[in-house]
C-alpha cells in the first residue's frame, strides 16, 4: 500500500487526505498526541475532504487514525483548563457538539461506502465517528465505547441513538451507563464490526473490502445504503416505497444493462472500471 494515487489531496493540521487505490481515499487522522480528538480543526478539514471527496466516481473511503488512538472523542481542553471557552458559552457549545453530529451524519449520506479502519482507541466522540462509517473493522487491540458518564456527559452527537440500533436498547444501556470500554472481540461479538484482524493487516483489510466494493454497481451501492438507513426511521410502508422508488431508478439504465448482461453472459460484469 505504498503507492498513491490522482485525486486531489491535502495534509491540514488534523486531518489528511489521500488516495491509496483508484476511486478509494483515505482519510487520516493526524494529530496522534492529542489522541485524534475532534478539535475545531478536524471539524473544518475532516468537512474540507468530504468537499473533495464527494464526487461522481469515488467509490469507497476508509478512515483510520495515527499511532494508538482512532479518536478519542471530544477536545476536552474546550470543556476544561485554560482553553475552555465553552463551558460558560451555551451558543459556542451547542454550535460545536452540533457541528460534529453535522459531520458525522454527512457520512451517511454520502453516495459511496465508507469503512472506518479502528486502529486504536476509538471513544465517546470516536466512538460516533465509528458509528457514522458504513462498515467497521477493528484492530485486536482496538478498545470502543461511549464513555461519557464517567465525565459527566452524554453523547451528543448521534451515538446513544446509533448505538442502540446496532446493539438494542438493553445492552446500550448497559454500556453506555456503566462506561464500558468494549475490546475487538467483544464489540464483534455484538455485532459492531464486520471483522477483526491484527493491526498490521488492518489497513489491507480495509482496503480489501473497498476494492470489493468497486467491483459492485456504484449506483446500486448508493441506493442499497440509502435504504438501509431509510428503513431506520420509517415505517414498513414508507420504507417499501423508497425500495420501489429506488429500483425504478436504476431499472434501464446503463448500469442495470451491464449487471443483466454480465449475469447472462456468466461473466464478472465491468463495474471495477466505472
Amino acid at each position: 500500500m505504498t503507492q498513491t494515487f490522482e485525486g486531489p489531496t491535502f495534509e491540514g493540521v488534523a486531518v489528511s487526505l489521500s488516495w491509496i487505490e483508484r476511486a478509494v481515499a483515505l482519510i487520516t487522522l493526524t494529530r496522534p498526541k492529542q489522541m485524534n480528538t475532534l478539535s475545531l480543526e478536524f471539524i473544518r478539514e475532516f468537512n474540507r475532504a468530504l468537499d473533495l471527496i464527494d464526487v461522481e466516481g469515488t467509490r469507497a473511503m476508509i478512515v483510520t487514525g495515527q499511532d494508538r488512538a482512532f479518536c478519542c472523542g471530544a477536545h476536552l481542553r474546550y470543556f476544561a483548563g485554560p482553553e475552555a471557552t465553552f463551558v460558560n458559552s451555551f451558543d459556542a457549545r451547542d454550535r460545536y457538539l452540533t457541528d460534529i453530529a453535522v459531520l458525522f451524519d454527512r457520512l451517511e449520506e454520502l453516495h459511496f461506502p465508507t469503512i472506518a479502519a479502528i486502529n486504536g482507541y476509538a471513544m465517546g466522540g470516536g466512538c460516533e465517528l465509528a458509528l457514522s462509517c458504513d462498515i467497521r473493522v477493528l484492530a485486536e487491540h482496538a478498545k470502543i465505547g461511549l464513555p461519557e458518564t464517567k465525565l459527566g456527559a452524554v453523547a451528543a452527537a448521534g451515538g446513544v441513538q446509533k448505538l442502540i440500533r446496532h446493539v438494542g436498547r438493553s445492552r446500550a444501556l448497559d454500556w453506555i451507563l456503566r462506561a464500558t470500554h468494549l475490546d475487538a472481540a467483544t464489540a464483534d461479538r455484538y455485532g459492531l464490526c464486520s471483522e477483526v484482524v491484527p493491526a498490521s493487516e488492518l489497513l489491507d483489510t480495509a482496503l480489501n473490502i473497498a476494492l470489493e466494493l468497486r467491483k459492485l454497481g456504484p449506483r446500486a451501492i448508493a441506493q442499497s445504503k440509502r435504504a438501509i438507513y431509510v428503513s431506520e426511521d420509517a415505517d414498513l410502508r414508507t420504507a417499501r416505497r423508497y425500495g420501489l422508488e429506488a429500483i425504478a431508478m436504476l431499472v434501464g439504465g446503463d448500469e442495470w444493462k451491464e449487471g443483466m448482461s454480465a449475469f447472462t453472459e456468466k461473466r464478472t460484469p465491468g463495474f471495477d472500471n466505472w
